[in-house]
């Protein structure tokens, strides 16, 4: 997709004022990213596994 000029140094601005949020969209991005397009079940099963022992970390953590 094109951006202005104006969007790209408004977003390459972005990315350096916040470069710890910019960060966490890109993973977050790629994880999607992976999830629909290369994925195995075993991949899909380990996932479930990592988020189910994420979830409960952060419970005891409350």
């Amino acid at each position: 997709m094109a951006y202005s000029k104006a969007q790209n140094e408004a977003t390459k601005n972005y990315k350096k004022r916040n470069p710890e949020q910019a960060k966490y969209l890109n993973y977050k991005t790629m994880a999607r990213s992976f999830i629909k397009n290369l994925a195995t079940q075993e991949d899909l099963d380990m996932l479930k596994e990592l988020m189910a022992e994420k979830e409960e970390n952060d419970r005891a953590r409350k």
